[in-house]
């Protein structure tokens, strides 16, 4: 059962077969428009676009994050509209090292689905291999069965939560962001610069192969046993701006074998927004 990553090459010998639904989930923070220009300008066979602004992320109040997650029988029902039961395989790909796949591989182990992987390497690796690039719509599908919520594969926790665990420590979170966003030396995003008091750094981009594919399950759990230090697994709460690029060092652990770590979806972009939480600086 593929729970993590696929190669280009695997996908590309699966894509004519009927329970495998891909999503190209190409994204730009700066431009929400890029995903689907580069999208209309060429994509893997079959693919079905998704936006992160409308379709993967709920309504913003300015209170709740950037990118606060949707309901979820809304998204099962989202899934199910693009074909997805819960016997598909959905494969998800962005042009971005896995940060927004990542995202939508984790939605839908919170949604109770197991069957979907990232593309490694991403639109790169596709497109490096001489793979077909289509400039079709999408072809119609049949809507799948309802994709009713089941029991999560992955959990969350909400800001008051994280808030508690600073007096009284019982997880560790470990922030995705770069390491000077991290320090508070610079926030391009967000109002306020810093992270959450007692917060470890692991920028996601150290998950990557310089080619853009993820380093090797030995490797990631090298690098992420050294940062928890006897942590166990299930003790770590993963967060970065919006709670899109921490999924990416949640599916990092999980190739790993690091499972069990949870999500902080509002992140730091929901922590900053109320001035009564504190904020920590440097290292």
């Amino acid at each position: 059962m593929t729970t993590t990553l696929i190669s280009a090459a695997d996908l590309a010998a699966r894509l004519d077969t009927p329970d495998v639904r891909v999503f190209d989930v190409r994204h730009d923070l700066t431009n929400h428009a890029a995903g689907r220009q580069a999208y209309d300008a060429g994509h893997i066979p079959g693919a079905r676009y998704l936006d992160h602004e409308t379709e993967l992320a709920a309504a913003k109040t300015g209170k709740n994050g950037r990118h606060p997650l949707p309901d979820r029988a809304q998204f099962g029902a989202l899934m199910a509209a693009h074909g997805v039961t819960p016997s598909t395989l959905v494969v998800a790909y962005d042009a971005s090292g896995g940060m927004y796949a990542a995202h939508l591989w984790w939605m839908l182990r919170w949604l109770g689905h197991d069957q979907v992987a990232v593309l490694d390497g991403g639109w790169q690796a596709w497109t490096a291999a001489g793979l077909p690039v289509s400039h079709d719509a999408a072809p119609a599908v049949q809507p799948g069965k309802p994709v009713e919520p089941g029991a999560p594969l992955a959990g969350t926790v909400d800001a008051q939560t994280v808030l508690a665990n600073i007096a009284q420590p019982a997880f560790t979170v470990i922030d995705a962001r770069a390491a000077n966003r991290y320090r508070g030396e610079v926030e391009p995003m967000d109002p306020v610069a810093g992270h959450i008091p007692g917060a470890l750094n692991r920028p996601n981009g150290e998950n990557l192969q310089p080619d853009g594919r993820f380093k090797s399950a030995d490797a990631l759990r090298a690098e992420f046993g050294a940062l928890l230090a006897g942590r166990d697994p299930a003790s770590i709460v993963h967060q970065c701006g919006s709670g899109i690029t921490a999924c990416h060092n949640l599916l990092s652990m999980e190739i790993a074998g690091l499972s069990g770590s949870r999500l902080y979806p509002g992140s730091w972009s929901e922590w900053c927004s109320d001035p009564a939480r504190p904020v920590a600086k440097g290292e």
